[in-house]
């Protein structure tokens, strides 16, 4: 049986904030065996998100950081950021609902960032989708 989204979407959390810990700390790795070390299956949504917040991960910042008041995405906490870049991501290149995507990026924050920073990602997504 499959995860569901949700269950992905966690999963893509835990994937960038490893990548972003690895290009921090100089660690080498590919991005297919840090998929595969967090996720059994060969999932392409889960490859779509990762590879395309990897790709777009420049532009994702410019739009966080362009929504938020004093702020910067480098600010926030990695899962926080990770979280974000996702949801900027899914929003702005993919064809999931705005609602299931904020919906899903601000329980994710509940379950692994603090209230500053779910509120804050509420906040941009928020601003994001009504342009």
């Amino acid at each position: 049986m499959g995860k569901s989204r949700s269950e992905l979407r966690e999963k893509i959390m835990v994937i960038l904030y490893q990548i972003d810990i690895y290009n921090e700390r100089k660690v080498p790795y590919e991005v297919d065996d840090v998929i595969k070390e967090n996720i059994e299956i060969d999932n392409e949504f889960v490859k779509d998100i990762i590879y395309g917040v990897i790709t777009y991960k420049n532009e994702l910042d410019e739009i966080a950081n362009s929504l938020m008041n004093d702020w910067t995405i480098d600010r926030l906490d990695k899962s926080g950021a990770s979280i974000m870049r996702m949801a900027l991501y899914e929003l702005k290149y993919m064809d999931t609902p705005e609602v299931v995507v904020i919906n899903e990026a601000v329980e994710l924050a509940k379950k692994y960032c603090d209230d500053s920073v779910k509120k804050m990602i509420n906040a941009v997504l928020d601003k994001y989708i009504k342009g």
